[in-house]
């Protein structure tokens, strides 16, 4: 068929348009500009000092609070801190969350984000849904306390099923939480850690079956990975980071040594993520000894210099 030339026109002009495509969970992420950095401390950091849900019959009281955690980014002037959702209290209300929006921003520091410990991998019944709603409410509770991504898990495969069920339900809860997340303007952010997301293929094997969603992506953890090549590893999910978490030690195959925090650095920067990396210390030292020597080396790596 012959097109006039005023048929012929707007075809020419649309075929020789940028071409549009939807972002894609699957696409590494897009970026604009050079990669960089800012610096935020996981509460999870102070495990040994925090109590879990408090209060509860049978847990110690703690010497820390998430409070203390914040004074202490403070004065180690970073730019943030992640809320670790295991430290607030078992009744969580809008007055606590309204208190540390308030301190972080008298402070300078923005909450970088949180994390939960959910399991999408469940069967369909009560426990199932019990971690769906809990997901639901920790996006709720990012959402009124300002922090812009939860760290999530995938979990495990119950006994009896098989790894492929698990990938089903677990893709089937993110995309669940993922509505929600985008209506609250909070991000999910699904991490290597373990079980049906213990190596990069069996992680991205997962963000590729999510929808496309713009509020999706890895929660990249140094840490977690086990084979023999971990930053082999950390090289493939690098482009997909949401959020990025270091941390002092590294296993390849399983067996702890130091971690590289320059090559892990450079591996974020080949694949021009800007945003935290957030340090989660596990190592059994004092945190208050080591972890201003380990912000130390970060802020020389990105840039920042000494404060």
């Amino acid at each position: 068929m012959r097109l006039t030339r005023r048929q012929f026109l707007p075809v020419a002009l649309s075929a020789c348009a940028r071409p549009w495509r939807p972002i894609r969970a699957a696409d590494p992420i897009a970026r604009t500009g050079r990669p960089h950095f800012k610096l935020a401390l996981a509460a999870y950091s102070f495990h040994s000092r925090l109590p879990k849900n408090w209060p509860r019959a049978g847990e110690r009281a703690g010497t820390m609070s998430l409070e203390d955690v914040i004074d202490f980014c403070a004065a180690q002037d970073l730019d943030g801190v992640e809320l670790t959702s295991y430290y607030f209290p078992a009744e969580v209300t809008p007055p606590y969350l309204a208190a540390l929006k308030e301190q972080t921003f008298r402070l300078g520091l923005d909450i970088s984000g949180t994390a939960i410990g959910n399991d999408f991998c469940l069967p369909d019944g009560p426990e199932r849904d019990a971690q769906l709603a809990l997901t639901r409410q920790w996006i709720d509770y990012a959402a009124a306390m300002g922090a812009p991504v939860i760290r999530i898990f995938a979990g495990q495969t119950p006994r009896g099923d098989s790894e492929s069920q698990a990938v089903e339900r677990c893709v089937a809860g993110i995309e669940a939480s993922l509505e929600h997340a985008a209506e609250k303007g909070v991000a999910l952010a699904l991490e290597n850690h373990g079980g049906i997301t213990a190596t990069a293929d069996q992680l991205l094997r997962i963000v590729r079956a999510v929808q496309p969603s713009p509020w999706f992506g890895v929660n990249f953890d140094s840490g977690n990975f086990h084979s023999a090549d971990p930053y082999a590893e950390l090289e493939h999910i690098a482009p997909y980071a949401l959020n990025a978490q270091l941390k002092a030690s590294i296993a390849p195959e399983g067996r702890k040594a130091a971690a590289d925090l320059g090559r892990i650095v450079e591996i974020l920067k080949a694949a021009g993520y800007r945003g935290y990396l957030v340090l989660e210390y596990e190592e059994p030292d004092d945190p208050f000894e080591t972890i201003p020597g380990l912000l130390a080396t970060l802020k020389s790596l990105i840039g920042r210099g000494a404060s």
